[in-house]
């Protein structure tokens, strides 16, 4: 089975988004390798030496490629690793209110509501 996948998070394949995408590669019972897409090379998706040394950046597309008995089902988890942001990302980018500017109570300096 091959699947191929835009990468949302922010920092790419790289630290946390790696290391989740690594994780999740392993909780399956399948083999699961990971390439750009258009390249004919691949690697393996449990190896997080390997998946760093791709270079993967935010908005760059990969290929999946799993079989076994989970492949699946690896496909789909390791689609919404990629496919979604860091916790935080979404809230920095979404121009919403800065903590402490929304409609709550002001509390002046002696602890009474302003």
């Amino acid at each position: 089975m091959e699947r191929t996948v835009t990468v949302v998070p922010e920092a790419g394949l790289h630290a946390r988004p790696a290391a989740a995408f690594v994780r999740t590669a392993n909780e399956f019972d399948a083999t699961v390798e990971i390439g750009r897409a258009g390249a004919a090379e691949t690697v393996d998706a449990r190896s997080m030496l390997s998946v760093t040394a791709l270079g993967v950046e935010h908005g760059d597309e990969v290929r999946l490629v799993a079989e076994g008995d989970d492949a699946g089902a690896a496909l789909d988890a390791l689609e919404a690793v990629l496919s979604t942001p860091e916790e935080g990302e979404a809230d920095a980018d979404d121009g919403g209110t800065p903590p402490g500017d929304g409609d709550d109570e002001s509390v002046s300096a002696g602890g009474e509501p302003s």
